[in-house]
């Protein structure tokens, strides 16, 4: 057995590695058992392997050939890691794309890709019909899982596709450092950027993290609120699960507290998961919801965070709730999951939590001399799951991979125990009369007034020019409070200086998709009215 506790003990994939095939055979001796199950069915680990292997005959027989890009536009659900498995089992690269952008967005990607066929739900199939209508790309081959209506002439029906191949024999004979599978990034402060990964750094995120840290076991009942097109959900939900024979609840809809307690008690599915993996957003909105499930209705042992920092103050309700901590971590497109994290026996609130063995951690200043204890610093991570490049962007790979150091964006300050606290991200930092003030650090004081859900805190310039800090308030359903009470209630909790000088509320915050909020566009409202 392999000691994931200790990074030197665990296996090397060989130079030969192909990470479809590596899972599959995992999985070999328990074909009878759940692989996963969405709101239509189950599949078993034996008939995920023919399926995936019959997707791999079916595109190679289409006329792809090695390395060549296939879109995956797929809504959460059986088909999907059928897919994404298929095409990397045939030597294939699946474009694992955001199932909630626009027209504009796929056309974008299509181009950017060059995608020569795509596997898509038939709910999505509209907005890749318009894609390819606005940017003049056209896809070789289009398959469609769950049509949602008859099929235009072209495509193709996923169930037939399948039933009219034999199984793939033998996986493609990629190599260990060959690309797999594209990310996108989530376009948090601006276009998306197409992040190339290899064979094996899902391999060593699956040892180092799913195995090492979180110790999943095959009797687990995964459940991840984060989808699969998000590096977060990617390991969550497919690989971290398969990679020690776990079942694996997957959801179609949007990750709503409704549909997120549906399955946590087991109302959809019949199964309730024992590992649950979510974000700050959706805890706090579980915790505000009237129809919050009691402890006793659930069965959790393990509760992941990742997305955002977790409020110190978030993390203790839920666990005062249910009974269970939040292990929080960081993670990113760039190292494909958690490189630094809370433990489950050593959790401290209020910080992310410290490397996951397997990774360095080294704070820089802006000359990118190493910080000292205590003091603020740019992130910098080196560990064998780092991307290979962003697709077509020399410019921002240089940027970002660094020499074997990945370059994270992200402000933190290492604390005397070893961990890490988060401060922001370098391009969200706030100077207000010469101190930097951290962003996070004025959210987390506001959302533990009782009546705020949610706050997003910006940059603002004031007629002088002067920076000023602005905070943008979403109050819970039915709740009140005004801008003096908010600001007096700051004031009591961090130093003076920190309260923000306005702030505004809002219905809702704007995010990406995974859950992330988009400060860059609250920041263009600010810049929108100062110019009117």
């Amino acid at each position: 057995m392999t000691d994931t506790s200790n990074p030197s003990a665990v296996i090397v994939p060989p130079e030969r590695f192909n990470f479809a095939r590596h899972l599959l055979s995992v999985n070999q001796a328990r074909p009878q058992k759940t692989a996963f199950v969405d709101d239509l069915g189950s599949l078993s680990y034996g008939q995920l392997e023919e399926r995936v292997r019959r997707v791999a005959a079916g595109l190679l027989a289409a006329g792809l050939r090695r390395e060549e890009r296939v879109l995956l536009l797929m809504q959460d659900c059986n088909d999907w890691p059928v897919s994404f498995l298929g095409a990397i089992y045939a030597g294939l690269v699946p474009v694992a794309v955001n199932s909630l952008l626009t027209a504009d967005d796929y056309a974008y990607m299509l181009e950017n890709s060059r995608a020569q066929a795509a596997l898509v739900s038939g709910a999505l199939l509209p907005a890749l019909t318009a894609a390819m209508s606005k940017s003049g790309y056209e896809l070789g081959v289009v398959i469609v899982s769950r049509p949602a209506a008859p099929l235009h002439e072209g495509a193709i029906d996923f169930e037939a596709f399948l039933q009219s191949q034999q199984p793939l024999q033998e996986a493609a004979n990629s190599g260990a450092d060959d690309p797999a599978f594209w990310l996108y990034s989530s376009g948090s402060t601006g276009r998306p950027k197409g992040t190339v990964h290899s064979h094996a750094n899902p391999y060593w995120t699956c040892e180092l993290y799913g195995k090492g840290v979180l110790a999943l076991r095959d009797s687990d009942v995964c459940f991840s609120a984060a989808k699969l097109f998000f590096a977060y959900g990617l390991g969550n939900a497919l690989t971290f699960p398969m990679a020690v024979g776990a079942t694996t609840i997957l959801m179609a809809e949007r990750p709503t507290p409704a549909a997120t307690f549906k399955r946590l008690t087991g109302a959809v599915g019949g199964l309730r998961p024992s590992v649950f993996y979510g974000a700050p957003t959706g805890f706090a909105g579980m915790l505000a919801h009237p129809e919050l499930p009691a402890a006793a209705a659930v069965a959790l042992r393990l509760v992941s965070s990742a997305g955002e920092a977790l409020p110190a103050d978030l993390g203790e309700r839920f666990k005062k709730h249910f009974g269970v901590d939040i292990i929080d971590g960081i993670g990113s497109t760039e190292m494909l999951h958690i490189f630094l994290s809370n433990l489950p026996d050593k959790v401290r609130y209020g910080s992310t939590g410290w490397p996951v063995p397997g990774y360095r951690i080294e704070l820089r200043d802006e000359e990118g001399g190493r910080v000292a204890e205590g003091e603020l610093g740019e992130l910098y991570i080196h560990g064998p799951s780092a991307a290979m490049m962003y697709w077509g962007n020399n410019e921002k790979t240089r940027q970002t991979f660094q020499g074997g150091w990945t370059k994270s964006g992200d402000k933190y300050v290492c604390n005397a125990d070893g961990s890490y606290t988060y401060s922001g991200r370098s391009d969200d930092m706030l100077k207000v009369s010469g101190i930097y003030v951290s962003p996070f650090e004025v959210e987390a004081a506001l959302v533990q007034h009782p009546s705020v859900l949610e706050a997003a805190v910006v940059g603002v310039t004031d007629e002088q020019g002067l920076t000023k800090t602005k905070a943008y308030v979403v109050l819970k359903s039915g709740q009140q409070a005004d801008e003096a009470e908010l600001k007096a209630f700051v004031k009591e909790r961090l130093a003076p200086y920190k309260y923000p000088r306005i702030i505004e509320f809002l219905e809702e915050l704007p995010k990406t998709a995974t859950g992330k909020i988009q400060r860059f566009k609250l920041r263009a409202i600010d810049a929108t009215a100062a110019n009117r």
